[in-house]
């Protein structure tokens, strides 16, 4: 089957991936373009694995303010080298991860940065609720593990769907980005502050 390069392009422009990567992901997929995303999805993991242990220590702190200051994020994003540190899809990946931080609030980059405490705390509220609620004795730990999944997924940078295409989370963007730019990329750490919160 013959790919026309319109659609490769169109593939290019939605993924950021390599047009000879596009070409051979519509050829995989016969010309059918969400199979072809598919692909590239399923071959930036497997790229972004490779990578992973590979040191990034170059990068950026991003710095975004909302709200006519009403909220303010500094995010360390790292990469390998100083090159990609510098590109604009690397900088625009930052600040979009900043703009994440800044809108959904989360408290940390991954699932094992929860400190014990909290996660111990949101399993006594969810098995207490499960429980006034007049749930079974046997439903109540899949029901505590069902919640702590869903606050998971809202205070967990990677887990969170991103802010401008709920299709995906955090997570599967940087692993995109991992494979559009050929280098680990590590968000590594961030602090968001609100006007008016309280001070611990």
């Amino acid at each position: 089957m013959a790919i026309s390069i319109e659609i490769i392009k169109e593939l290019r422009k939605a993924t950021s991936a390599p047009m000879m990567d596009c070409k051979a992901a519509l050829e995989f997929s016969n010309g059918e373009f969400d199979g072809a995303v598919d692909y590239l999805r399923e071959k930036g993991l497997s790229k972004a694995a490779k990578r992973s242990d590979r040191d990034a220590s170059e990068g950026t702190v991003e710095l975004y303010s909302h709200g006519g200051g009403r909220v303010g994020v500094i995010v360390e994003v790292n990469c390998e080298t100083d090159f990609v540190a510098r590109s604009e899809g690397f900088k625009a990946f930052a600040h979009e991860i900043a703009l994440q931080i800044a809108a959904e609030s989360p408290i940390c980059v991954k699932e094992e940065n929860i400190p014990a405490d909290v996660l111990e705390r949101e399993a006594e509220v969810a098995k207490a609720k499960a429980i006034e609620e007049g749930k079974s004795e046997n439903l109540i730990e899949r029901i505590v593990d069902g919640r702590l999944a869903k606050y998971k997924k809202e205070i967990v940078l990677l887990n969170q769907s991103y802010i401008r295409d709920d299709s995906k989370t955090i997570g599967d963007m940087l692993n995109e980005n991992i494979a559009a730019m050929g280098e680990n990329i590590v968000i590594r750490r961030f602090k968001r502050w609100e006007l008016g919160e309280s001070i611990d």
